[in-house]
């Protein structure tokens, strides 16, 4: 990659800079645990075992609701478990009909079913819970958590999951609202010319497609961890995946390692945006690796974003040669430190340190907008 494609800003990290940091000669090399070259890892110093206060961090649509669950995690005589506070989070988006990124409301596939995926991870006892393509049930997350307490298993999928949630006294419904409904119709009728399906408006030709309007997709997605007082740490990420998909799609948020990985001995971190570039580079455990060997969590997001644009195939290429896709990665360490990074800049993430919910900015490869109206790959 081209120094001068890069931006000149503080939060922006090239290659060069990143090898040329002393914290490089502490990352991983390989999956098998080892150091590189020359480094001895009992060498290696441990982060600190102790976290310096509760934190919340995750992507920006949960900053409400960490304002509203951050207090169970101090609140007394017994607080709630992080696990506990970051599934409430992320309830109250997975509720809200007007977030179509997640739960009810969530944009659907391309036959107009909702199809939703999560995963759970509990630092304490290193257990893991997820669901993927669940329909009719508005909280995956819920139960994904069951996966994980009340089966040996880590991940059920399609009519298994949801049978398994009906056992468990979860309700089926409809979670494709009007908005929602219309907002499909609408890609139905625009995205070809070759099919039978017509918007409104007077017959004839061109004047069948909406000229200028741009169909929404979303590949939205909410991830949010938490530490406690005690340094148990636990995450979880909720989606209804991307806009239109093939039915049976299954993206990174319901992969442990790939959208979302707990480590209590070191962090936690999870993704949204492409899923399949997160899940190609397990993106979420070689982030927890990268601090587990030296690196600050907005270092080690800012790592595993460059791996994604250096693995990127040449068709996800704009002319620049620079990914046409979004992707953001969010960690939080044991000690307390957190981060995030993007592919582009612009992009936000949530943070509550126990004083109150708030934006920062993520760190950033590339300084220019991302591609808003169609996914990577979608001509």
């Amino acid at each position: 990659m081209d120094d001068t494609s890069q931006p000149n800003n503080a939060n922006a990290w090239t290659r060069r800079r990143f090898l040329q940091s002393s914290a490089a000669a502490a990352v991983l090399a390989g999956a098998g645990g080892q150091l590189m070259a020359g480094q001895d890892s009992r060498q290696a110093t441990p982060l600190p075992q102790k976290a310096c206060r509760p934190l919340m961090v995750g992507s920006a649509n949960g900053l409400k609701p960490m304002d509203a669950v951050f207090g169970r995690l101090t609140q007394k005589p017994k607080p709630a478990t992080p696990l506990e506070v970051v599934v409430a989070a992320v309830n109250i988006v997975e509720d809200d009909p007007d977030d179509h990124s997640v739960g009810l409301g969530g944009i659907p596939n391309e036959d107009g079913v909702v199809e939703l995926d999560a995963s759970c991870m509990d630092g304490r006892t290193h257990k893991a819970g997820a669901v993927a393509a669940l329909q009719k049930i508005r909280n995956p997350s819920c139960v994904a958590k069951l996966v994980m307490e009340r089966t040996d298993h880590v991940l059920l999928v399609g009519e298994g999951a949801l049978r398994f949630a009906k056992a468990h006294g979860f309700k089926e419904e409809n979670l494709l609202t009007e908005e929602a409904r219309q907002m499909w119709l609408e890609w139905k009728e625009d995205h070809s010319q070759d099919d039978d399906w017509l918007p409104p408006g007077p017959l004839g030709g061109e004047l069948h497609s909406r000229a200028g309007r741009v169909v929404p997709f979303t590949w939205g997605t909410i991830n949010c961890l938490a530490i406690d007082a005690l340094g148990d740490i636990a995450g979880v990420t909720t989606t209804s995946g991307l806009s239109y998909k093939i039915p049976g799609r299954v993206g990174d948020s319901p992969i442990i390692g790939a959208g979302l990985y707990v480590d209590n001995q070191v962090g936690a971190a999870g993704a949204t945006g492409r899923g399949e570039a997160s899940l190609q580079n397990c993106s979420a455990f070689a982030i927890v690796e990268l601090m587990r060997a030296g690196l600050d969590p907005q270092k080690a997001c800012l790592e595993a974003i460059k791996r994604v644009v250096d693995h990127t195939e040449p068709r996800l290429r704009d002319k620049n040669g620079r990914p046409n896709f979004g992707l953001i990665f969010y960690a939080l360490a044991k000690d307390g430190r957190y981060g995030s990074a993007s592919i582009w800049s612009s992009s936000q993430f949530a943070v509550h340190d126990g004083t109150h919910a708030r934006l920062e900015e993520s760190a950033y490869l590339y300084e220019a907008p991302p591609p808003t109206t169609k996914p990577a790959g979608r001509p």
